[in-house]
């Protein structure tokens, strides 16, 4: 593992589709498995598709010095789920930027912005054979709740809903 190197988590407007879109085509590529979209479909995405899906959906990316994309989180009203619940989706964090508590500070800036939301809690779904996120999810104060269902597009995978209380203080609130 080198050295630490500094990221800056920001939240992006739809002007910054051209890195939500490299971080997003980056994190299908490299961990295909981990999401319920496909590269294939995404790639075919047009700047409009993007700036919608930014407009619609509060995302923050993480990046570097050099301004290279690490990491992506966005934040969402989950259809049938509660009004006071927001569900993070789209997490990712490179693979040279994992195990430096990335993913907790993406996680702790969603779970700050539910609640500055209004939000009673957040939510997310996680596929149950990814054991690094399952760990990351349930260190950081998600619980499962037993909901679960097969992968449309897999039937021999499942997830699982977990959620916290979403906490203006963050992940140790």
């Amino acid at each position: 593992m080198g050295h630490a190197v500094p990221v800056l988590i920001r939240r992006v407007d739809e002007d910054d589709w051209p890195i939500v879109r490299d971080v997003r085509l980056r994190a299908l590529r490299e961990s295909p498995d981990a999401f319920g979209a496909s590269l294939a479909r995404e790639e075919r995405f047009t700047e409009a598709h993007w700036r919608m899906r930014l407009r619609t959906s509060p995302t923050w990316v993480a990046v570097d010095d050099d301004g290279a994309g690490r990491g992506l989180v966005s934040l969402v009203p989950e259809p049938g789920s509660p009004e006071d619940d927001r569900h993070v989706v789209s997490l990712w964090v490179a693979p040279e930027s994992r195990r430096r508590g990335l993913g907790w500070s993406l996680l702790d800036t969603v779970v700050r912005a539910g609640a500055e939301e209004g939000a009673r809690t957040v939510s997310l779904w996680v596929l149950d054979d990814n054991a690094e996120a399952v760990d990351l999810y349930v260190r950081a104060g998600f619980t499962r709740t037993g909901e679960k269902h097969v992968l449309p597009r897999d039937p021999s995978r499942t997830e699982e809903r977990y959620e916290r209380p979403a906490s203006p203080g963050g992940l140790v609130g």
